[in-house]
């Protein structure tokens, strides 16, 4: 049987990644992960997440972008590289995500526990 943690880093392999519009965080509201994903994020405090959610920005947003974006999670990873969660700006990659793939990505967050990141 793979584990939460192969699954997840199978899709990541799989995931497009393309650049951003410099100082775009236009996708950085609140998302939810799993307790897999939340394992490979720094701890925030309370205080920390109600200032992020009043901005409805992510807790890992810092001023200069996405503070953990190598770990990032997979909802994350996936804006921007299909249609159906397009970059408002017009970024994506050269060659959009698997169709396959992205229903991948829904069916894991649909199939474990997630939290408020």
């Amino acid at each position: 049987m793979t584990n939460d943690r192969e699954i997840i880093a199978r899709l990541r392999e799989r995931i497009p990644t393309f650049k951003c519009k410099p100082g775009c965080h236009d996708c950085c509201g609140p998302v939810t992960a799993s307790s897999e994903e939340m394992l490979r994020l720094p701890i925030k405090s309370d205080a920390e997440h109600d200032a992020a959610l009043e901005e409805l920005n992510c807790v890992h947003l810092g001023p200069n972008g996405c503070e953990v974006y190598d770990e990032r999670p997979l909802i994350c990873r996936l804006f921007g590289t299909t249609p159906k969660m397009a970059c408002p700006n017009d970024c994506g990659p050269e060659t959009m995500v698997d169709s396959k793939i992205e229903d991948q990505v829904h069916y894991y967050i649909a199939t474990t526990r997630q939290v408020l990141v």
